[in-house]
């Protein structure tokens, strides 16, 4: 996959990792815009190539009674916005074959999460609309498995496809991350470490999935070690009342410090 491609992605000459990173469901246009405009700054500062991410809708739920979006085209249509408004690419999760075509007119990646990357008609719809394909590693999968995945990509003819590493099933209600996993799949694609969802601890008996953010720094800390490609990080102002996923988001205030911190990092493994 050729980075510099993805449209309006900027500072690909860098030599810094790229991000993802946005709140986990887009809420509302306020917080999705308010979001965005930090990490731009942040990240225009730092030379770091970034996709905002943001969920137009979220399917994938523990309870019947969770949130699951503010309505298909009114979250996408705020996704186009930022785009527009900050000149930056955006990247949400597709779950139904028809959700691709949709979302393709609004985002520039399209991301089939970990609980659906082995479903082909989906990751083939995806391929088909020659968006960019971010493949989320199933926590039920390892990491040798995802070359036949992006495979079902390239071979509909779309060569723009990378993994995201989002940490691997550890007993029931826990996630560990397997750094031997990053150069392996590395000959596949290019990779990214999920930070946030890596840290979940799902199948909470309140049917509310937990999380371990005071984690994030060291997780992260040991991908750009390892030489991951990319980080995605979920982040939002007010993590305690996010809609989705606050138990493992990263608060927003906490993010320049952590992006400088491996921006440093970086830097050292490439003079190494």
């Amino acid at each position: 996959m050729n980075l510099a491609s993805i449209p309006k992605l900027k500072h690909t000459d860098s030599n810094n990792f790229f991000l993802l990173a946005g709140p986990c469901a887009i809420e509302g246009e306020e917080m999705a815009m308010l979001i965005a405009e930090k990490i731009v700054a942040i990240t225009n500062r730092l030379e770091i190539p970034y996709i905002f991410k943001g969920s137009f809708k979220k399917a994938n739920r523990s309870r019947i009674d969770s949130f699951t979006g503010i309505g298909d085209e009114k979250a996408l249509e705020i996704l186009k916005k930022v785009s527009d408004t900050f000149d930056i690419p955006t990247v949400t999760d597709i779950h139904e074959v028809s959700d691709a075509a949709k979302a393709a007119d609004y985002v520039d990646v399209l991301q089939i999460p970990a609980f659906l990357v082995r479903q082909t008609d989906l990751v083939v719809a995806a391929a088909n609309t020659g968006k960019v394909v971010n493949l989320k590693k199933g926590q039920f999968m390892s990491p040798e498995s995802m070359q036949h995945a992006v495979k079902k990509v390239t071979d509909s003819g779309n060569e723009q496809v990378m993994i995201t590493d989002r940490g691997t099933m550890f007993g029931y209600q826990d996630m560990v991350v397997d750094f031997r996993g990053i150069p392996t799949m590395k000959q596949f694609a290019p990779t990214v470490l999920d930070v946030t969802h890596s840290l979940q601890q799902p199948n909470q008996s309140i049917g509310v999935t937990g999380g371990r953010p005071e984690m994030i720094s060291t997780i992260a800390r040991a991908g750009i070690a390892v030489g991951v490609d990319g980080l995605f990080i979920e982040t939002h102002y007010d993590p305690s009342n996010a809609k989705s996923d606050g138990a493992n988001m990263l608060d927003l205030k906490l993010l320049e410090k952590l992006l400088t911190d491996l921006v440093a990092i970086r830097k050292t493994i490439n003079h190494l």
